[in-house]
This record gives C-alpha cells, structure tokens and sequence, in this order.
C-alpha cells in the first residue's frame, strides 16, 4: 500500500470487511474528540489538514477513476469532524447526535450533498461528506440554541 492510498483509505481502516464508511467516521469522530479536547481552533485546523490530505491523496489514486469506492474513507473522516465545531463541550449525547446526523446525511444525500456525489471525482468524493458535515453541524447548531448539549 502506498502513502497516498494509506491516507485515502484513513490508515487503512477502509478496508474493513464490513461498513468501511461506518469505521472511517468513527475513526473522525474519535480524531475530532481529541482535537475538540484541546479546543475548537485545532479541531477546525484538523478538518482543513484532513480535507487537503483527502483531495491530495485521492487527486492522485488512478484506481478511483470517476467513482467513489468504499475503501477511501478519509472523506468520512473529515466529514464527520466537522459537526463536533458545535458542541461547546464533549458530552456523551452529543457526541452520539453528531455521529447519527452525520451519518443520517452521508447515506440519505439530500440535495446539496447527492450534487456533490455525482461529481465523481476528488472534489465530490470529499465534497459529499463535507456538506453532510456542515448539515449535520447546522442541525446541531439550532438544538444548541434551543437546549444545552
């Protein structure tokens, strides 16, 4: 496995038999708790690295060639980093409200994030789940305003 795609495939869990998608994002949401620890400037820093890395990684892998295969995760990672940008602190709750959201609007694609799928190329392999991830932050967002998380 090469560098490139060690990164596309998020350390190569993309590779997992089963659900890769599922265990990339949990692999964000893990990165993203430990970025959010240290606040919300290195978490959104973590998601602008990871979502240059993304489109670097898979700008360069001629096996995606126009499609979206299950094994490149790296887009799930970055995706799902960015809805923890609303939580003013880590609670259990709302960890899990994140990673329901996110990955409610990775799979369902309503509008924006099904035009960006059919992009079929770098921007739109990334581009999916990263406005996945800002609905996902938006949704939680307006809850925070409404109640504590």
């Amino acid at each position: 496995m090469n560098f490139r795609t060690f990164i596309a495939s998020g350390l190569g869990i993309g590779y997992a038999p089963k659900a890769p998608g599922t265990f990339g994002s949990l692999l964000g949401l893990a990165l993203g708790m430990a970025l959010l620890a240290a606040g919300h400037m290195p978490l959104l820093l973590g998601i602008i690295v990871t979502t240059g890395l993304g489109i670097w990684a898979i700008s360069h892998l001629p096996e995606h060639a126009g499609n979206d295969p299950g094994w490149i995760v790296i887009d799930e990672i970055a995706g799902q980093m960015i809805p923890l940008l609303a939580l003013s602190q880590l609670s259990l709750g709302a960890v899990l409200l994140a990673f329901a959201l996110f990955r409610l609007f990775d799979i369902w694609k309503p509008g924006p994030v099904a035009w960006a799928d059919r992009r079929h190329d770098e921007l739109g392999i990334m581009g999916d789940d990263l406005i996945a991830g800002l609905l996902a932050f938006a949704v939680l967002f307006v809850i925070r305003l409404v109640t504590p998380l």
